[in-house]
């Protein structure tokens, strides 16, 4: 029997990454990136999807890419109404929220419109995986203590799950059968708590709470930012740069590239030695607390992301941490691959596609 094929889509601001596989085995995988001199000629994002689709074939072609050989398109999804997670059809209602902004716009959004056009025109499937706006939180966790305010559910859901579901592939169960605690390290840091499956509590990692990261300030003391707002210093522009952009490493370090950092660690610079000791400290604190969500029941934590690739980073947050559960390192985020494995367990009839709106289930897509 052939390997199942799959075509991965997942669009950036200048760039759109795409892969295929056959299997969970990948054949090509493409970075193209848009000249943002290119880009700047489009008037609204999607005016810019007939172009990125171009690009897409093109590539394909030139690589001898065979377009009816594909079982199935997936992407990365946009910014949709928050949804529980899983493997959701591309359909009208989808479509119609990512090209109205509704939700936020943003290029990802472009994603979903691309895989539909091309896996139309092939009569096959597409898909979107654990877009960022997966929202599985438990009522509780969403209450802040400021009625005007509930705590919001964005974070890396993508590679989250992925990797929760590698780890319990290895060792002998089922992503829905365990409990695990999931850091994802890269410019922005989430936490999640994952409970047989679903992700019941997980800080936002937007411009939310939870530790701060390379580019993020992550939680601060409100007091003292209500104040800095209303000094007369800065507009509100300037304090969200503070807040993303411009916080954790950036603010205090000028940088927000870890390698650098443990550079001029090693060359002796206590400062950074601080900060960077400091961010690996929030992120223990944070999954400290997340254990106390699940009532110490933890299966194991998972630390992933770019800035899992440190091993003095990920050697302080597991001295603190090691004691609740065995620590898995799982660095990077293949996000391709996670997209791939989203598709494929619907395409093999391991799980059913989910509808969006998530009203009602569909029926598995199965591989003939």
């Amino acid at each position: 029997m052939e390997p199942i094929r799959v075509l991965a889509i997942n669009p950036g601001s200048t760039s759109t990454k795409i892969g295929v596989f056959d299997d969970e085995k990948a054949i090509l995988v493409e970075t193209l990136r848009h000249d943002p001199d290119e880009i700047a000629k489009f008037n609204d994002l999607f005016e810019q999807y007939p172009f990125r689709k171009q690009v897409i074939l093109d590539t394909l072609d030139r690589e001898g890419m065979n377009l009816t050989r594909l079982d199935a398109v997936v992407a990365r999804g946009g910014l949709l109404r928050p949804i529980p997670g899983g493997t959701y059809e591309v359909n009208g209602p989808m479509l119609d929220d990512l090209r109205s902004g509704e939700y936020g716009m943003h290029a990802s959004n472009l994603g979903a419109v691309i895989a539909h056009e091309i896996a139309t025109q092939l009569n096959i499937p597409s898909f979107i995986v654990d877009p960022v706006v997966v929202d599985e939180m438990e009522p509780i966790a969403k209450i802040s203590g400021m009625p005007a305010i509930e705590r919001r559910s964005i974070f890396h859901a993508l590679n989250q799950k992925a990797v929760a579901r590698r780890v319990a592939k290895q060792n002998g169960t089922s992503y829905e059968q365990v409990n695990y605690i999931v850091a994802h390290m890269g410019g922005g840091i989430t936490v999640g708590v994952h409970a047989k499956g679903r992700v019941i509590d997980v800080n936002n990692g937007l411009h939310g709470d939870g530790p701060f990261s390379p580019e993020r300030a992550g939680s601060i003391p409100v007091g003292d930012l209500v104040s800095l707002c209303f000094s007369g210093k800065y507009f509100a522009s300037e304090i969200m740069r503070m807040i993303v952009g411009r916080g954790g490493l950036m603010g205090y370090l000028g940088t927000t590239d870890a390698r650098e950092v443990e550079e001029r660690i090693a060359q002796g610079d206590e400062k950074a030695k601080s900060v960077y000791e400091a961010m690996a400290y929030q992120v223990a604190k944070e999954i400290g607390s997340c254990a106390a969500v699940l009532k110490g029941k933890v299966d194991g934590i998972i630390l992933t992301g770019g800035l899992a690739y440190g091993k003095s980073f990920t050697q302080m947050i597991q001295e603190r941490v090691e004691w609740i559960a065995p620590v898995h390192l799982v660095p990077g985020e293949n996000e391709l691959q996670a997209l791939v494995e989203g598709a494929l367990r619907v395409v093999r009839g391991e799980e059913t596609a989910k509808n969006y709106p998530p009203v009602a289930e569909k029926v598995g897509v199965t591989h003939g």
